[in-house]
């Protein structure tokens, strides 16, 4: 692994690599996977800690199907445990499609030349976010490709851009954004424009994979990705997104990498990352990767469960990249957020014509083309309480100070009366007659599991304000 001591000044000496190979396979290759271990790992969990490398990779070496049940079903327990049964919905908008990079499992990689490309101008994004907020989205994740014209200056402006678009009762309420690693000037500029959650993910954390598949531009540099996020952090953006990409190498290295990019997290700046995503990879156009890595079902589903009692406190972030079937198993072993009504392709979300894929106008096949609408109501019969809640980042409790309220578990307390609200919104401003039936019928029953009286009755009082023309209420 190279280290490039002139890209980081003294002061920011913390900022080095820090995901050791031979480490990571150590673990995954020397640890005892019995029965007993894994049930006293599971139940470590249980009790809301954090699980170590050594811990972790207990669970990864788990071949028992029983156990491997065990590990899933823990991992449901504490997901409700922790953030109840709530989910939390966004939307992806692209807003440009130019790269410079070559990576051969995206379809924008800057030598395909079949791609259309697309930067969207005010004009056009003013009208993609009246698109969403006309079906009721309120959280956003902005994408960019890696490219010149998207610079700090560029993403801060399209944020502030999102933020000022109001239509009917809708607004954008929090954007996140997926973008190319910054310099600390740069991302305080980012900062500045009231952004939430900077995603950067390490598609692979394995450096001699990476460099197959990052053939070309800026991406090319392990470190500088591998540090970017560190980076946000000495920029005052405390609130960061990791990932991996599953399928560019053994899932079993991936994931306990992300476990001690977490571990990097907590020890040097006293807070983990607020979410964590494992896409998986799909068909891209030009797609050119080894696919002997290539992730099943199985291994998926599991490797899921295990981050959920890994890291109980981080979000985990299912896209709309899987098939139906297979988010619907997901979400119960403990995914907080997933995308709904997702379209991908520039200008989609204008373009009544877009249902059918294009794969030349998208980074990569989705395969959960359901409308937000359809999301909602399969959430509400299935008892989640679908959330559009941004109260937490609104009210200053991200970091350090998120940590105070969600590590004890009392974030849940928040979560629950938020996501009743939001949902509410929903049922009034956007829902069809029978969403909102059963929709109003879920909240009924989610007010009778709380045992404060007192904080019923206040929630009461403000779902009453909301059928009466108040929005944007939140505890």
């Amino acid at each position: 692994m190279i280290y490039h001591p002139e890209k980081y000044s003294i002061r920011d000496e913390r900022m080095k690599p820090f995901i050791d190979r031979n480490e990571i396979w150590n673990f995954i290759n020397n640890t005892d996977s019995s029965k007993e271990r894994v049930r006293e790992v599971i139940a470590k969990s249980l009790n809301k800690n954090r699980l170590s490398l050594e811990e972790t990779a207990v669970l990864i070496n788990a071949k028992d199907p029983k156990l491997i049940e065990k590990i899933k079903q823990g991992a449901k327990l504490l997901k409700e445990k922790v953030y109840g049964q709530r989910i939390v919905l966004f939307a992806p908008l692209y807003i440009g499609n130019r790269c410079t990079n070559n990576c051969a499992y995206c379809g924008y990689k800057a030598s395909n030349k079949s791609v259309q490309r697309v930067t969207l101008n005010k004009e056009e994004l003013i009208k993609q976010v009246k698109e969403l907020e006309d079906v009721g989205q309120k959280r956003l994740i902005l994408v960019y490709g890696e490219h010149p014209k998207y610079n700090a200056e560029f993403i801060a402006e399209s944020v502030k851009t999102v933020y000022g678009v109001k239509s009917g009762n809708g607004e954008i309420r929090r954007v996140n954004i997926n973008a190319a690693p910054l310099d600390i000037d740069d991302f305080r500029t980012v900062k500045r424009a009231a952004i939430g959650t900077y995603q950067v993910f390490q598609e692979t954390y394995d450096p001699e994979t990476y460099a197959k598949v990052h053939l070309a531009g800026k991406k090319k540099d392990y470190d500088w990705r591998l540090t970017a996020l560190d980076r946000a952090q000495e920029a005052g953006i405390d609130d960061v997104g990791i990932g991996a990409l599953f399928g560019l190498y053994d899932w079993r290295f991936e994931l306990l990498s992300l476990v001690r990019h977490v571990n990097h997290f907590e020890t040097v700046y006293k807070v983990g990352p607020h979410t964590i995503s494992f896409p998986r990879i799909q068909y891209a156009s030009e797609l050119d990767i080894d696919k002997s890595n290539i992730v099943s079902d199985d291994e998926f589903t599991r490797l899921v469960a295990i981050l959920r009692l890994a890291v109980p406190y981080t979000g985990l972030i299912l896209t709309a990249r899987e098939p139906i079937e297979i988010r619907d198993e997901i979400m119960q072993f403990g995914v907080s957020q997933i995308d709904g009504g997702t379209n991908i392709q520039m200008k989609g979300y204008s373009d009544k014509n877009s249902d059918k894929q294009n794969i030349n106008k998208e980074q990569f096949q989705i395969n959960d083309n359901r409308s937000l609408s359809e999301i909602m109501d399969e959430l509400i019969s299935k008892k989640y309480i679908p959330s559009f809640c941004t109260a937490c980042y609104r009210l200053g409790r991200t970091g350090e100070h998120f940590m105070e309220f969600s590590v004890p578990g009392f974030i849940k307390r928040y979560c629950t009366p938020n996501a009743i609200l939001t949902l509410a919104e929903y049922l009034e401003d956007y829902a069809n007659t029978e969403t909102k039936q059963k929709g109003y019928e879920l909240i009924n029953e989610k007010l009778c599991e709380l045992n404060d009286s007192k904080y019923v009755d206040k929630i009461k009082k403000r779902l009453n304000q909301i059928k009466n023309g108040k929005r944007d209420l939140y505890f």
